[in-house]
């Protein structure tokens, strides 16, 4: 007989989730944001390189299909935007296989926002609004450059940095073989092994104009420092965790199928499965999604902060240990 059927959270955690999460839609219902439900299931799932999507095999109208479990409910959520729904919001449960730790959770809840005429400016803002109405006390906030702390901690330019030096400073700090790793795979260590540790504390840190190569749904744009093309997205960071991701979001929809046959052609490269690519978000964008930007944040870990947990097992009923 199992003796582990307790949840991972008291009763009383879970009360304290439950009004994070009304005072999350109460945000949101306040500006006007409508809020959507998409499918947990999908014809397609992310074919970014650093994702693995969990698909299962299910009997539809067209037959016995693959499905995949959504990574984020993005893709949906922007047929909707072409489709005319204005600003979205959605509480979402999505799912990413292998991430399991005291941050992540197999099964985790991402909420995700879009906000048509927004420019990534605007979004930083809300995004900012949206975490102090959990964490009032969060400190001011500090804009940095991708550039910037990885000269403050680690002397050298992330973009102009040969590729050889990223690869012994990665061995150096995480103690591990990278000695045919590729540059984003080193830029990805090293920030989460030295910068992300430093970030967020006694304030609210956004980093902004990631490596191009890291765009992944987000236009692009050029450095003004050396005309570098970088990324137009945003990570926003609290007591060194990751909690939200934004882009000015991709519009084009030729670009967009070329990304993602270039993620699975590297996907392939790297000895990973393909994922099907969702062919009816490049049709949604060629019908024409209103351009803007949007974000997804982590609530689990927002949650987390906010009730002083050590884990987001600690504010989830029942985490995928035992669930």
């Amino acid at each position: 007989m199992l003796n582990d059927w307790q949840p991972t959270a008291t009763i009383e955690t879970l009360r304290q989730r439950a009004r994070c999460l009304a005072e999350i839609r109460a945000f949101f219902a306040e500006r006007g944001v409508l809020e959507v439900e998409t499918p947990l299931l999908g014809h397609a799932g992310s074919t970014d390189l650093h994702l693995d999507s969990l698909s299962l095999t299910a009997t539809t109208p067209a037959g016995r299909e693959r499905l995949w479990l959504q990574t984020s409910p993005e893709f949906h959520m922007k047929r909707l935007l072409a489709a005319g729904s204005g600003p979205i919001f959605q509480l979402a449960r999505s799912f990413r296989d292998g991430e399991v730790g005291q941050r992540h959770n197999l099964e985790f809840t991402m909420l995700e926002w879009y906000r048509p005429g927004f420019s990534l400016t605007d979004l930083i803002d809300e995004t900012e609004a949206l975490i102090r109405l959990l964490l009032p006390d969060a400190g001011p906030r500090r804009l940095r450059r991708y550039r910037e702390p990885f000269r403050e901690h680690l002397g050298i330019d992330p973009f102009t940095t040969p590729l050889d030096e990223l690869r012994r400073l990665t061995s150096e700090h995480g103690n591990l073989d990278m000695a045919d790793s590729p540059r984003d795979d080193c830029l990805d260590l090293l920030m989460s092994l030295v910068i992300e540790p430093t970030l967020g504390h006694g304030s609210i840190d956004v980093i902004v104009d990631y490596p191009a190569s890291q765009a992944a749904l987000a236009r692009r744009r050029y450095d003004p420092e050396d005309g570098t093309e970088v990324a137009a997205r945003f990570e926003t960071y609290v007591q060194g965790l990751e909690l939200a991701n934004g882009y000015d979001e991709l519009t084009d929809g030729a670009e967009q199928a070329a990304r993602f046959a270039a993620d699975n052609a590297e996907r392939e490269k790297a000895g990973k499965p393909l994922v099907d690519v969702d062919m009816r978000l490049v049709a949604a964008l060629n019908a024409g999604m209103p351009e803007g930007s949007g974000v997804a944040l982590g609530v689990d870990r927002l949650i987390q902060l906010a009730l002083g947990k050590r884990s987001v097992a600690e504010v989830m009923a029942f985490a995928t240990a035992i669930c």
